[in-house]
């Protein structure tokens, strides 16, 4: 288990996570930093899910900054693939059962009654509530279908953010997809890594992906830098009046932390 959250049923705790496979294994100019892309993927760690929660795929991106000022972009796509291990989910289920004891036992002792009574109690409130962590906190493993989140990266040297998201929601579609793509996934890989180039200053470029075209622009020399991210979704986390008074202090040039779960 990553971090201390024990007092959290074993479906919303967050274990360790690590790199599987990472492809190619070493670049001169840009060295692997298996942690650091390990936390950054994951930063809550491994989670596990069942049937009934959402599953939908989620991306987020990262940069790492080296000591020299340079800067490496990573964009992740996290999705829930079916627990295939009778094991995980054995363990899965001794841990709810070694939870929803410990949670009876508070319950119980917050109403200094012995588990015999407890059945028969006349509180409404103790029943209801034993009831819910019944319900809502168990896992059984011959009826629900466990699932665990794993993530594709795609690191990248400017931060084409939409570019990138096509790429990894195209390969993850390749992956879960009943009919296989027209190439091995290899080839796609291969191709992004080796023989797509950045585009040259002031340019688009076009390329395949897995089903579909996608097209990146970088900004010339005398343009903006390269400012892929929706400002919509800002304004959407945010807020309009957050926003401005962010802006605000951007403008005075004052120091501006943003915190974030």
């Amino acid at each position: 288990v990553a971090g201390e959250n024990f007092d959290q049923s074993p479906l919303r705790r967050t274990f360790k996570s690590k790199v599987l496979a990472h492809y190619p294994q070493n670049i001169e100019w840009n060295p692997f930093d298996q942690d650091a892309v390990n936390m950054l993927c994951m930063p809550k760690g491994l989670s596990f899910r069942t049937q009934a929660d959402n599953r939908d795929p989620q991306l987020h991106s990262f940069i790492i900054t080296r000591e020299d000022g340079s800067r490496t972009y990573g964009f992740v796509l996290t999705f829930y693939e079916e627990v295939t291990s009778k094991q995980i989910c054995t363990a899965m289920q001794t841990l709810y059962q070694m939870h929803n004891a410990e949670q009876y036992s508070s319950v119980c002792a917050s109403s200094s009654c012995s588990m015999d009574s407890l059945a028969s109690s006349t509180d409404e409130g103790d029943a209801t509530s034993l009831a819910k962590l019944q319900r809502y906190n168990s896992y059984d493993i011959s009826r629900d279908t466990l699932y665990v989140s794993k993530c594709i990266c795609l690191i990248t040297p400017l931060p084409f953010m939409q570019a990138s998201k096509k790429f990894l929601i195209q390969l993850y579609k390749a992956v879960t997809s009943q009919q296989p793509p027209p190439l091995p996934l290899e080839s796609y890989i291969h191709n992004i890594l080796y023989e797509v180039p950045l585009p040259p200053p002031g340019r688009s470029l076009k390329f395949y992906g897995v089903y579909e075209p996608i097209i990146c622009q970088r900004p010339g020399p005398n343009e903006l830098p390269l400012s892929d991210y929706p400002l919509r979704e800002v304004f959407e986390l945010l807020g309009l009046e957050n926003l401005v008074q962010v802006f605000t202090c951007v403008l005075l040039e004052m120091q501006i932390l943003l915190y974030s779960q």
